[in-house]
């Protein structure tokens, strides 16, 4: 995951604090009762294109039914407030990557409604690019955007023009959906704001900025190689040729202006004020509500000059400019933020039992830090990554600085075996419903693993003098 979750980050006085409260449930019939709750609600979110429950109903169920038997046996013991304190700490975490992705999307709908991945289609297609040009295109473009924003919001983006280009060719936005999440995942991996894992270990100390750019050809493999493979059976041709030109409403490249300000607003705000980029995010999101005023109000003056009537009689409909910021959030993707709602809860609850902890301490004693690394990276596809992390982080194995990179990267990329191992993954289910789904994705897992080994391989040969150094 991005910058996005940036506020998972727990002080390390509190953690020991709260840890010092904990129960350990994992041999506990609760524990083991919570561990199969998050199965069945998994399996389910698996089976999502058979089933047509929506995926954010059965985490959601799941996550109450969890801090249920959490808070139960808390209370027996007399530590209710211990309990309520770890929700609630859960509860903020969602909170913030709420309202970022709540701004990110409220942008990209935007963007949507004012007619710019329209226009971009309409541009692509006169240029004549075919399908396999277009994948190529959209998939190096995600992995360079995303160490610069995060890979959700480059997600996001680059599959609307895919939905835009290949509207008539299922198939295509497919494999080109599969192509972005890897692609995004990947080039969030060597940058220290691309991704949280690497945002937690820059700010843990044990990397220093520019050393994560050792990570650039391990990315670039891991994207490469599955993206030539599927490249094979992308559909030869192109989108029908046209000579469609698109024009973008008024005020659209205000809109694309004001998303990168927000960008950096959010950039900015935790670099240099060390404050949460939710902060940023909404900070932008309010640049977007101001313009949504100004573009009202100027279009609305400019109707009632030309009629010559006042301008409380022109109704906002009769303008070009009938653009309410309100209902692009209401056009936000719902089930995608419930799903993140069950899945912090669920996973955060799953941490305070105790089982994050034990996996993560028996891999590093009991197997050696390089096969732990890469077993961290393949657990990510299924468990959240940015608590897998912290449980790592929190630990705090000795370990040399290529092993720190090594984890870094793994968990960075490990995400992209599975559609619901990311925050970009999961998102373009929603965004793609119907042609990107949990199996679409997984016909080409043996293929995205393949990029994985090669990329862990690439890092062991050319960064190999940093396995003897200490972190830094």
């Amino acid at each position: 995951m991005p910058i996005l979750g940036a506020c998972a980050l727990v002080p390390g006085a509190a953690a020991a604090a709260e840890a010092q409260d904990r129960i350990d449930l994992t041999a506990h019939p609760v524990g083991i009762a919570a561990l199969v709750i998050f199965a069945v609600a998994y399996l389910l979110v698996m089976a999502e294109e058979f089933t047509r429950l929506r995926k954010s109903k059965p985490v959601i169920l799941a996550a109450g039914a969890i801090w249920a038997l959490i808070a139960g046996v808390y209370a027996g013991h007399g530590l209710s407030a211990e309990a309520e304190a770890a929700m609630r700490h859960n509860l903020l975490e969602f909170a913030e990557l709420f309202l970022f992705l709540l701004a990110a999307m409220t942008y990209v709908n935007a963007m949507e409604d004012r007619l710019v991945f329209e226009a971009l289609r309409a541009w692509l297609v006169r240029r004549g690019f075919g399908y396999r040009s277009l994948f190529w295109l959209t998939g190096v473009l995600a992995f360079f955007l995303s160490p610069v924003i995060d890979n959700l919001t480059t997600a996001l983006v680059m599959c609307a023009v895919v939905l835009a280009v290949g509207k008539d060719n299922p198939r295509f936005i497919g494999l080109a959906s599969i192509n972005i999440v890897v692609a995004a995942n990947a080039g969030g991996a060597f940058s220290p704001f691309g991704d949280i894992t690497t945002l937690m270990v820059w700010q843990k100390g044990l990397v220093e900025f520019w050393t994560f750019f050792q990570l650039f050809v391990p990315s670039v493999v891991n994207y490469v190689v599955p993206a030539a493979l599927m490249h094979l059976a992308i559909p030869r041709g192109a989108p029908a040729p046209s000579e469609e030109r698109v024009e973008m409403k008024r005020g659209a490249l205000g809109v694309v202006a004001l998303f990168g300000c927000t960008i950096a607003t959010a950039v900015a705000f935790h670099n240099f004020l060390h404050m949460p980029p939710v902060l940023g995010m909404m900070t932008g999101l309010g640049y977007l509500q101001l313009y949504d005023y100004v573009l009202k109000m100027t279009a609305r003056r400019g109707a009632g000059a030309q009629n010559g009537i006042d301008l409380d009689a022109v109704p906002e409909s009769a303008t070009d400019a009938h653009f309410n910021v309100f209902r692009r959030i209401a056009r936000a993707e719902w089930d995608t933020l419930l799903f993140f709602y069950g899945v912090v809860l669920c996973v955060g609850g799953l941490g305070f039992i105790g089982y994050l902890e034990m996996v993560s301490e028996r891999l590093y004693v009991e197997m050696g830090a390089t096969f732990a690394n890469v077993a961290v990276g393949v657990l990510s596809a299924v468990i959240d990554n940015i608590p897998i992390m912290f449980a790592v982080l929190t630990m705090s194995p000795d370990m040399s600085l290529g092993q720190w990179l090594l984890i870094t990267l793994t968990a960075g990329v490990g995400g992209s075996l599975l559609s619901i191992g990311s925050a970009a993954g999961v998102a373009l289910m929603g965004q793609a419903r119907g042609h990107y789904t949990f199996f679409t994705h997984l016909r080409w897992t043996p293929a995205i693993a393949l990029g994985y080994a090669a990329a862990i391989y690439a890092h062991l040969w050319l960064n190999r003098a940093s396995f003897s150094l200490p972190p830094s």
